[in-house]
């Protein structure tokens, strides 16, 4: 089981998980930069296989090695992989055909599915505040997409394609969270970080016969590269769950605005809209809204955020 806070020290916590962000976003930007030339799948295996070992480094030089490769539970690990990868899939897919702040952006809303899911299949009790929350943000979901998806849209375009692939992987992102809330009642995190990279690299390679490509030399490098940043942006997000707790840091999630709106200014020349932002800071808003009434509530999700699907 993941162990509780080794010590309360935020300011280490705050740093460890706005650098985890920074390294997400910058991840993202490289799967983006091949995303013309490789295929999404051909993309997922590169993130996850050389994530592996920069995973692996970390257990041994934690001493929870053990724990990495044992498991109660394959088949909950199997399936947690089917869904993940299934969300990065369409995610790096959706990153070559959306600006990298709009991807962004529509994945805030993967907290508020949770919450619709975990009603649903877990039996939470969700009462005013949360269901208010709720609705704002679907609310900020619709005000993003309209001009995507609204009237006339037309579903050979590839800008709206590729806001149906991010809403579909942002909804797998929270039936994720559900899983995985399951999972680390019998499972190591370390296990559960660990088996998913195996899991994807697996799974990602069977996509191999619909075709990948030989990168060049730089879409190399940009795959090798997003894998390790990958891996070592995992390793400091779980690390930060242990010197503070999940309520305190989940605000820290919406710092990769910030790094979407730089980084895609000056590597791909996109600026956010005035109405994707202001979907957006619905969305942020009803997120806050949650986490502020289960910090009320005592609820802990420290243990699945510790592990949440890796960002893209």
């Amino acid at each position: 089981m993941p162990q509780p806070l080794s010590s309360h020290r935020p300011g280490l916590a705050i740093v460890l998980k706005i650098s985890a962000i920074g390294f997400f976003s910058v991840m993202a930007a490289m799967i983006k930069a091949t995303s013309e030339d490789i295929p999404p799948g051909e993309a997922v295996f590169f993130r996850s296989l050389f994530a592996i070992p920069v995973i692996f480094v970390w257990l041994a030089a934690r001493g929870e090695l053990r724990h990495g490769l044992s498991t109660r539970n394959p088949r909950g690990h199997f399936w947690r992989g089917v869904l993940g990868t299934s969300a990065m899939g369409m995610t790096f897919a959706g990153l070559g055909m959306l600006p990298l702040p709009e991807v962004t952006a529509l994945g805030y809303a993967a907290p508020i599915f949770t919450v619709i899911f975990a009603a649903f299949m877990l039996g939470e009790k969700i009462r005013l505040i949360r269901i208010t929350a709720v609705v704002i943000g679907l609310v900020g979901v619709v005000i993003m997409l309209w001009p995507r998806l609204g009237g006339g849209a037309d579903l050979g375009d590839t800008a709206t394609l590729g806001a149906i692939l991010i809403l579909c992987a942002t909804i797998a992102r929270a039936l994720v969270q559900i899983h995985i809330r399951q999972l680390v009642q019998t499972e190591h995190a370390a296990a559960v970080v660990f088996y998913f990279s195996v899991t994807a690299t697996l799974l990602s390679l069977v996509t191999i016969f619909f075709g990948w490509v030989l990168p060049s030399p730089q879409n190399l490098f940009l795959l090798i590269g997003a894998g390790l940043l990958g891996g070592i942006a995992q390793i400091l997000v779980t690390s930060s769950y242990r010197f503070g707790p999940a309520s305190m840091l989940a605000p820290y999630d919406y710092t990769s605005m910030l790094f979407a709106i730089l980084i895609g200014y000056v590597w791909f020349a996109e600026l956010p809209t005035l109405v994707m932002l202001a979907g957006a800071v619905l969305v942020i808003a009803s997120n806050g809204i949650v986490v502020w009434r289960e910090r009320q509530l005592g609820l802990q999700r420290t243990k699945a955020r510790a592990v949440t699907d890796p960002k893209a």
